[in-house]
This record gives structure tokens, C-alpha cells and sequence, in this order.
């Protein structure tokens, strides 16, 4: 069996971002040499996401927007997380919704998609650096 672990970085100049990052798992799959197999996505911060839609921007701002609603950013007093002196509860409310992770079956050596499926990592508290892990296993 094959396997590759690598990583991705981002630092967002906002608080909220959506960021397809396909292309650059497409390359992880090629550069790892599996034909057949698993491709894991994996954001490693409690204040971001990686989730898989259209990449589409009218519906990138519905999702801020509906996000935004479900638990808006301020007033920072709501939260009893952010009593801790952090501002980011909404955050994690956000991300909690979004998802943590993908898995995308790889076939013929390609992510095996549907229709317009895209790759994104979302970010809910940006302006720091944060990884996402990719890990690819198969044949």
C-alpha cells in the first residue's frame, strides 16, 4: 500500500474566508502515485473547516451570510467561551456546522467527484496560521 501525508497552510488576511483548494489536493493525489484509494482532508484547527460544494461565489456569501445568522460574531458577550478573553466562539459554532473533515475516493488515479463537487477549507477566525492535513492511501 501507498501512502502520502503532506500539508497545507493558511493564513487569511479576514476572519472568514472560503478557499477551493482542489487543484492543490489534485496535485498531492498525483504526486503520491495511488491509483486506487482514499484521499483524507483534514482541517487541524477548531476554528476552520474543510467541507465539499460548488465553487460558486453567490453561494459562498449564502453561507456566510447563513452562518453568519446562526451565530453571528457579535455581540462577543453572548458566549461564555469568550469570557475566557478569546472573541471567537462563533467560531467554533461555525465550523461545528461546516464539518471538520472530507474523505474522496480516488479512482483511476483522479478524485472520483460528482458533479460540480469542489474541495474548500473555510475559515471562521483567520488572520493566524493554520494547517490542513491531507492523507492519501491505496494502491
Amino acid at each position: 500500500m501507498k501512502s502520502l501525508t503532506e500539508y497545507l497552510e493558511f493564513n487569511t488576511k479576514t476572519r472568514r474566508d472560503y478557499i477551493n483548494i482542489t487543484g492543490e489536493v489534485e496535485k498531492l493525489v498525483k504526486k503520491s502515485g495511488v491509483k486506487e484509494g482514499l484521499c483524507l482532508v483534514n482541517s487541524m484547527h477548531i476554528t476552520a473547516s474543510v467541507f465539499i460544494n460548488d465553487d460558486e461565489p453567490g453561494l459562498h456569501g449564502d453561507f456566510d451570510k447563513w452562518l453568519e445568522k446562526l451565530a453571528p460574531h457579535e455581540p462577543i458577550s453572548q458566549y461564555k467561551h469568550n469570557l475566557t478573553g478569546e472573541d471567537n466562539a462563533d467560531a467554533h459554532l461555525k465550523r461545528q456546522v461546516m464539518g471538520r473533515d472530507v474523505v474522496v475516493a480516488i479512482t483511476d488515479g483522479r478524485l472520483d467527484f460528482g458533479p460540480w463537487e469542489q474541495i474548500f477549507y473555510g475559515e471562521f477566525d483567520g488572520r493566524r496560521r493554520k494547517r490542513v492535513l491531507v492523507k492519501i492511501i491505496g494502491e
